[in-house]
C-alpha cells in the first residue's frame, strides 16, 4: 500500500516514518525537484556498488544496493532481458519519494541494478503500474516500444503513461498525461495486456478502500474507455484495501480460464497483507467469477504481497512478489536497504479436489545457482542459501525444525489427518522485537495434496523461508531474522527422506 492514509494505520513502529511522510502529504502539489531551488541540482541517489554481504542481506533474492523498495512494477520481457521495475525511494531507507527503480536479468536469478527509471513530477509520486511491448505500434511511439502505465499520486490518483524506445534505458512521459483522470485517491496500479480476441488493450485498476477492480479498454494505450467493475463480498472481511490486480489466462482441462489476482491489506490470510485470486471468464469487458469458496489465497505466509506477472512471456506466467508485510514493513531490521522480492514463481492452474487451484513453484532457472543434491543430515553444511526437500509419510504427524547454533529455530508442523501445515514464527525464530505484530505463533495452510506422502521444498536464505509443496499447490512465504542462517535440521514423527542442495549467492 502506497497511500499515507493507510500508513497511519499500520504498526506503531512506523510512527516516525509516517510523521515525516505526513508533512509531505500536506503539500500535495509540492515537488522538491521543481519547486525548491535548493533541490534543483540535488541528484537522486543512483544504484551503488555493494557486496551485499550485510547481516540479513538475502543472497538469492533481489534487493537494491540501498534504500527502500516495495511493490514490483512494470515487469516486462524484451529481447532476452527481464525488466523489473519497482517502488523505490531513491533518497532513503523509508517509504517516500516514490519512484520506479529498475533492475534487469537474463535468467530471472542474477540481477543488475539500473538507473532509476521514473521519478515524481507535477502530477505526483510514481505509484505502481505495468509495462507492455507495443509490437504493432498502436500508440504511435514506434514498433516494439516499451510503454509503461502507472499511477500518478498526489491528492488524487490518476493513470499516466511513459514510453521507451531504447529498451527501457530511458523513458519519455506522454505529453497529455494523465490518460485516465480521476478525482479520488482510490484508483491505482494499472495492469495492462493485449486481448487478442477483441484486438484491444485491457487495463485492470484497483479501487483501494472502495474495493473492487475496474476494467478499461483502449485501441492505442492512450485513450481508455471504462467497461465494467468487479467486486464480490468476502465473508469475514468486510473492509479490505484492494491493490495490484493482474488478469491472466490459462489452459485448464482443455478450456481457457481467467485468473484475477488481487492483493489486499489488511485482511490477508493471517494478518495484514495477502494475495488472493478469483477464477472465471473474461470476454474482453467483464470478468465473471466461477462459484468457488473465496477468498482463495496464492500464499499462506505473512510475506508475499503485491505480486504480478511479467508481460510478453507468451504462455509462461511468471510472478514476483514483494517479500514483506505492511504490518511491519518499515520496521524490519535491514540497512542500508529495506525489503526484498520473493523468488520468481511460475504459475499454473491445476485441479485439486475437483476444483481449480493456482499453483506456484520457484522457476526452473534456480538450477543455475544450485549444486548437486545430497542427502541431508542433522547438520547442514550451508553458508549462503539452500533448498531442502523433504518427503514425509502421512501416516502420522511430523514436526520439522530448522535451527542454528544460537538456539534459534523455525518450526513447521505437518498434520497428517487434517492435511495441513502449520508454521511457527515466534521469538525463538530470531529477532522479532522490532514490531509487536511480527511474531506469529501459528500460520496454517492446506497441503492440497493426495496420496500417502507429501514432498515439501524449503528455500532458505539469510532472512527468509519460502515453503512449497513440490507441485506448488501450497506456498508459504515468511521473513525471519536469525543471527545466522538456519543450518540444522530435526524431523520428528513420520518416516521421511531429506535432500539438500546449496544455492550459490547471486552477488558473489
Amino acid at each position: 500500500m502506497k497511500k499515507y492514509k493507510y500508513l497511519l494505520m499500520i504498526a506503531v513502529a512506523m510512527t516516525a516514518i509516517i510523521t515525516a511522510c505526513s508533512d509531505d502529504e500536506k503539500k500535495q502539489d509540492y515537488n522538491p525537484l521543481i519547486d525548491d531551488p535548493k533541490e534543483e541540482n540535488k541528484e537522486e541517489q543512483q544504484p551503488q556498488q555493494s557486496e551485499r554481504s550485510e547481516k540479513y542481506r538475502p543472497q538469492i533474492h533481489f534487493t537494491p544496493a540501498a534504500n527502500w523498495m516495495n511493490d514490483p512494477n512494470g515487469m516486462v520481457f524484451l529481447d532476452g532481458t527481464y525488466h523489473l521495475f519497482y517502488q523505490y525511494n531513491p533518497r532513503g531507507n523509508d517509504w517516500g519519494n516514490m519512484s520506479w527503480g529498475h533492475a534487469t536479468s537474463t535468467d530471472l536469478v542474477h540481477w543488475n541494478e539500473q538507473a532509476v527509471a521514473l521519478t515524481r513530477d507535477e502530477l505526483g509520486d510514481i505509484f505502481s503500474g505495468s509495462a507492455v511491448i507495443d509490437k504493432n505500434n498502436t500508440a504511435g511511439f514506434g514498433a516494439n516500444a516499451m510503454v509503461a502505465l502507472y499511477t500518478s499520486a498526489s491528492s488524487v490518483q490518476q493513470q499516466s503513461l511513459a514510453y521507451s524506445t531504447d529498451g527501457g534505458k530511458t523513458f519519455t512521459r506522454f505529453g497529455q498525461n494523465p490518460v485516465i483522470r480521476n478525482n479520488d485517491d482510490n484508483l491505482r496500479d494499472p495492469k495492462v495486456f493485449w486481448h487478442e480476441e477483441t484486438k484491444q488493450w485491457v487495463m485492470s485498476l484497483a479501487k483501494g478502500w472502495r474495493m473492487g477492480i475496474d476494467f478499461y479498454t483502449s485501441p492505442d494505450l492512450k485513450n481508455w474507455t471504462f467497461q465494467s467493475n468487479f467486486f464480490t463480498a468476502l465473508t469475514g472481511r468486510p473492509s479490505l484495501q484492494w491493490e495490484c490486480p493482474d488478469l491472466i489466462s490459462f489452459d485448464y482441462k482443455g478450456q481457457k480460464k481467467w485468473v484475477l489476482i488481487v492483493s489486499v491489506n489488511p485482511g490477508g490470510p493471517i494478518l495484514g497483507s495477502g494475495t488472493m485470486y478469483f477464477v472465471g471468464q473474461f470476454d474482453g469487458k467483464t470478468f465473471t467469477p466461477d462459484a468457488l469458496d473465496y477468498p482463495l489465497w496464492l500464499d499462506y505466509g505473512m510475506d508475499n504481497y503485491a505480486g504480478v506477472t511479467w508481460s510478453n512471456t507468451g504462455n509462461r506466467m511468471i510472478l514476483l512478489g514483494w517479500m514483506n508485510n505492511w504490518n511491519y514493513a518499515g520496521a524490519v531490521p535491514c540497512s542500508p536497504w529495506r525489503s526484498a522480492m520473493t523468488l520468481p514463481r511460475e504459475l499454473k492452474l491445476v485441479e485439486y479436489d475437483g476444483k481449480p487451484i493456482l499453483a506456484n513453484t520457484v522457476v526452473s532457472e534456480i538450477d543455475k545457482i544450485a549444486g548437486a543434491w545430497q542427502p541431508a543430515s542433522t547438520n547442514l553444511d550451508v553458508t549462503d542459501a539452500y533448498q531442502l526437500r523433504l518427503t514425509l509419510n502421512l501416516d502420522k504427524n511430523s514436526i520439522i525444525t530448522l535451527g542454528n547454533p544460537q538456539g534459534e529455530k523455525f518450526v513447521v508442523d505437518v498434520n497428517a489427518a487434517a492435511r495441513t501445515v502449520v508454521a511457527h514464527r515466534t521469538s525463538q525464530s530470531g529477532q522479532t522485537g522490532f514490531s509487536g505484530t511480527f511474531s506469529i505463533p501459528s500460520m496454517q495452510a492446506p497441503l492440497s495434496t493426495t496420496g500417502s506422502k507429501v514432498t515439501l521444498d524449503f528455500f532458505v536464505d539469510q532472512s527468509s523461508v519460502e515453503l512449497f509443496t513440490i507441485d506448488g499447490t501450497m506456498s508459504m512465504t515468511n521473513l525471519v531474522f536469525p543471527q545466522t542462517i538456519y543450518n540444522t535440521l530435526n524431523v520428528a514423527g513420520a518416516e521421511y527422506e531429506a535432500q539438500l542442495r546449496k544455492l550459490k549467492s547471486i552477488w558473489k
